[in-house]
């Protein structure tokens, strides 16, 4: 879908989807589009950053409300095809995650309508004025294949923060679902037509070859990139959007490591271990946020957690991975040539179904920090190595061992006051979300999510990709008047407050007042 059609693509090859659930190709090819297409797609995005300088915000917040009742109204299409093309099921993963989708793009659009996001701040003494404004160009978006609607390229949170700035997105679909993100982009297009956007506000591409998509993202008509994936594949893009000088946010990897103290092991050990299963097994464990770490006590209490969650990951159904699991037998022997002993699990489950077995392993806390790099491989499945301590020093010591992660947890006892404190103060940098007593699996959508963390969870511990207003901050360019005459200043930067209920802070004060 390009300069606001759909066109047949200037493709150097194609692909196909798999069924998950069966093994199998689905019977339906996509193209892999040469640089003819990016470059027009790049034409075209940067015409419509043009058209955008003169479209009231009010019409870019009734395009995000009609794209979210577009998707609802083929919600059963979407989330059927969602399902073939990833194996997820459709009740209730999908049509939750569906449901998510849409309220993200309405608390987009409320946003966009308040306008407080903008940040708009005055100094009146010196006369000088700022606020956050569209990049002006075109913002690439990389979607995951974890969430085919709530994270897609087209439609997730990423796009959402980038048309709430102002800025039209092209797209590049995750090869896992692009049937799936051929019917939100369907939806994308009725809802263009409704609204009044320029019609190169969303434009999407199925696929690109590597060396293609390292030159679409340093290109100069680019404003920013968003990427959701792997680590060696975001490095790599990171790399060249960085040769260019083009921002781009990363979502890359994160083992969420988990801390059990001795007080919480006694009072609830077994409720703890029925959680961290079914956090660690939600999926197939293929979320970002999956606990594939868990430092337990030595001792009585922690060897019964132990046991308990080796008996629940030995008897629990493997669920459907996203794609073929031969990498996950990859990440379960780096860990063992490391020095994890496995306890349940590690290999593929027989039949077509793609699947791994809920997987445990195990290590000593002095040996996870003679060799803690190695060990910090993330295995995206239901795969956790458990790290034995003997005592709150250990913890601690493995916890300022913690590469950057977008969350930590502490489950802890009144009687474990002492040793949370000593834990905290090393994990708490490490993460971008701090949990008490609850698996990291849940993520609310809501203004004050933290969806980000230190590298090499992110690519930049200052913003998240869940959270607005805040995740609209990546996508914008802080703008500064100094001594503008009023009627040349954009509106939130006059002296009468725009839609009276605009936060600003003016002189060193948040108001939403007219200034004098």
């Amino acid at each position: 879908m390009i300069g606001g059609e759909w066109r047949q693509s200037e493709s150097v090859d194609s692909f196909v989807a798999l069924n998950p659930n069966e093994g199998r190709a689905i019977d339906r090819s996509f193209p892999v589009s040469s640089m003819a297409d990016v470059e027009a797609a790049l034409d075209a995005g940067v015409d419509a950053s043009r058209q955008l300088r003169d479209v009231p915000a009010v019409v870019i917040a009734d395009f995000l409300d009609d794209y979210a009742d577009a998707i609802d109204a083929d919600k059963r299409r979407i989330v059927d095809t969602a399902h073939d093309e990833t194996g997820l099921p459709s009740s209730p993963r999908l049509e939750a995650e569906l449901a998510r989708t849409t309220d993200q793009l309405r608390q987009a659009a409320r946003a966009v309508r308040d306008g407080s996001w903008v940040t708009a701040t005055v100094d009146t003494a010196s006369n000088v004025r700022s606020m956050y404004a569209p990049l002006d160009k075109p913002v690439i978006v990389f979607g995951p294949n974890n969430f085919p609607i709530a994270f897609n390229g087209v439609a997730g949170g990423d796009f959402a923060a980038a048309i709430a700035a102002g800025n039209p997105v092209i797209a590049k679909a995750n090869p896992g679902h692009p049937g799936t993100t051929r019917y939100l982009a369907e939806a994308a297009v009725e809802a263009i037509g409704s609204s009044g956007v320029p019609a190169s506000l969303v434009q999407f591409i199925y696929r690109v070859r590597g060396e293609d998509g390292l030159t679409f993202v340093s290109d100069e008509r680019v404003g920013a990139v968003g990427f959701t994936g792997s680590k060696r594949g975001g490095l790599a893009l990171k790399q060249a959007a960085d040769g260019a000088g083009v921002p781009i946010y990363l979502e890359l990897g994160s083992v969420n490591p988990v801390f059990l103290l001795e007080g919480a092991l006694e009072a609830r050990g077994e409720a703890i271990a029925a959680d961290f299963y079914a956090s660690c097994t939600l999926g197939a464990g293929q979320y970002c946020t999956n606990p594939g770490f868990v430092v337990v006590p030595t001792g009585e209490a922690g060897d019964r957690f132990v046991k308990k969650a080796g008996e629940l990951f030995g008897q629990g159904e493997a669920e459907t991975l996203l794609g073929e699991p031969g990498h996950l037998g990859d990440g379960v022997a780096i860990l063992e040539k490391h020095g994890a002993d496995l306890m349940v699990g590690g290999g593929l489950v027989e039949g077509d179904r793609f699947a791994f077995e809920n997987t445990l392993l195990a290590i000593t806390a002095p040996e996870f920090l003679d060799d803690a790099t190695a060990l910090q491989t993330e295995v995206f499945g239901p795969v956790s190595l458990l790290i034995r301590a003997d005592s709150p020093e250990e913890m601690a010591a493995v916890a300022a061992a913690m590469e950057g992660n977008l969350t930590g947890g502490i489950y802890s006892d009144p009687s474990d006051e002492a040793a949370y404190a000593m834990v905290a103060a090393d994990l708490r940098p490490r993460v971008g979300r701090l949990l008490n007593d609850k698996m990291p699996t849940g993520l609310a959508v809501v203004p004050s999510m933290n969806h980000g963390g230190p590298y090499p969870a992110t690519g930049h511990p200052g913003f998240t990709a869940v959270g607005i207003p805040a995740s609209i901050h990546r996508f914008a360019a802080l703008y500064c008047y100094d001594n503008v005459m009023e009627h040349r200043l954009p509106a939130p930067l006059r002296n009468k407050n725009p839609t009276g209920s605009m936060w600003r802070f003016i002189d060193g004060n948040w108001s939403t007042d007219d200034l004098s």
